[in-house]
């Protein structure tokens, strides 16, 4: 069965890949270049203030990917299995990726809080939607 919800899914899926490739380019030469040692038995807070916050925001971007877009995935594969995954539930998949993306870019970049916040919240309103589209299929 293919759904077209489907393919807003792996996009999400490569653009994880993506910032993991990128946490991994930029962290390991910074740890390289500053001589930081990762012991496990530190606090996580002294690896954090030894790495600069442009390596931190990627790392951080990547975490973020593996939160809030669960949900997402649990509500898209859902609506696919339901048989709802084409038209306008593709349209709020694709909204909400491409939304990602776009938060994704401006935390490992600039970081401004308040621009990624708008990105964020407009993303999960419509992952929101989503959802109770799900539901009410359900009801």
């Amino acid at each position: 069965m293919h759904s077209p919800i489907l393919t807003p899914v792996i996009a999400l899926v490569l653009w994880s890949f993506v910032m993991w490739a990128w946490l991994y380019a930029t962290r390991m030469p910074a740890m390289i270049r500053l001589k930081i040692k990762d012991d496990p038995r530190r606090p996580r807070s002294e690896f954090d203030e030894a790495i600069p916050p442009e390596v931190r925001w990627v790392a951080d971007n990547y975490n973020h990917l593996m939160e809030q877009p669960t949900i997402f995935y649990a509500t898209a594969l859902s609506l696919a299995l339901l048989g709802l995954g084409a038209g306008l539930n593709a349209w709020l998949a694709w909204g909400y990726v491409g939304l990602r993306v776009i938060h994704s870019l401006v935390q490992a970049t600039v970081n401004v809080t308040m621009v990624r916040w708008v990105f964020f919240t407009i993303a999960s309103i419509l992952l929101l939607i989503m959802a109770i589209r799900a539901a009410m299929a359900l009801l």
